[in-house]
């Protein structure tokens, strides 16, 4: 269980933060050869209700920035008391960003996580120009790389690619799913990568459940792999 009582926060946020019952789980991200770990997000996981239920709760009640504070004070927590070493993800919703103290307390507390922080954008609930200028400018300082999260899903298409200017670009399920025996799905999900790597973008294939998928994506050349098949949620 994540608990906030110790962080370096106003006392109105952690009042508010003090309200959740969350832990973190950690889903790896592969390289091609299917072994060798790249990353590893970080998974919400609330006790008391669904992560969609809750996000849902929040967003009604316009507390989704307690979430977002809750994601990064929280699974950096459960991220350091694992001991990993390797890029950590953190889901962040288009619509919110830290405010100066919160940034410096995060700073602060975790210390730099220039070159292994990954800041991943979600494809719901709308999208903040400002909130979208603020992550780029504090990405750019602090050496983290910015990744778009399901592309291909809810607000993830090419018009937030090209607001985030991304590192990397994680694409869904929806277009992966049953790929070997879709010609279709090839031949899209074939010009999106070559597409992103003209771009200098990584490529992740999310929601690998089967070796069929795994084995036609690395013959398209994606560069991380991220799903069931390869490893589960710990």
């Amino acid at each position: 269980m994540i608990y906030f009582d110790d962080l370096p926060l106003e006392s109105d946020i952690l009042k508010a933060l003090g309200e959740l019952s969350i832990d973190y789980v950690f889903q790896p991200i592969f390289k091609a050869d299917g072994k060798t770990i790249y990353a590893r997000e970080a998974l919400m996981r609330p006790t008391e209700m669904s992560v969609l239920d809750l996000i849902d709760k929040y967003d009604k009640e316009d507390k989704l920035h307690v979430l977002e504070v809750a994601t990064f004070f929280g699974a950096m927590q459960a991220w350091q008391i694992r001991g990993y070493t390797e890029h950590v993800c953190l889901n962040s919703f288009p619509s919110e960003f830290f405010t100066m103290s919160e940034s410096k307390a995060f700073s602060n507390y975790f210390g730099d996580l220039s070159g292994v922080g990954i800041i991943e954008i979600l494809e719901y609930p709308y999208i903040s120009e400002n909130a979208c200028k603020y992550k780029k400018v504090a990405c750019a300082e602090r050496n983290l790389q910015i990744a778009i999260d399901d592309f291909g899903c809810g607000l993830s298409n090419m018009d937030l690619v090209e607001m985030y200017s991304p590192q990397i670009v994680k694409i869904d399920r929806s277009l992966l799913c049953d790929i070997d025996t879709h010609p279709e799905k090839q031949e899209n999900v074939f010009k999106l990568v070559q597409e992103f790597h003209s771009r200098g973008i990584m490529v992740v294939a999310e929601g690998i459940e089967r070796k069929e998928e795994f084995d036609m994506l690395v013959e398209m050349g994606v560069d991380l792999y991220q799903g069931y098949y390869l490893a589960m949620p710990e």
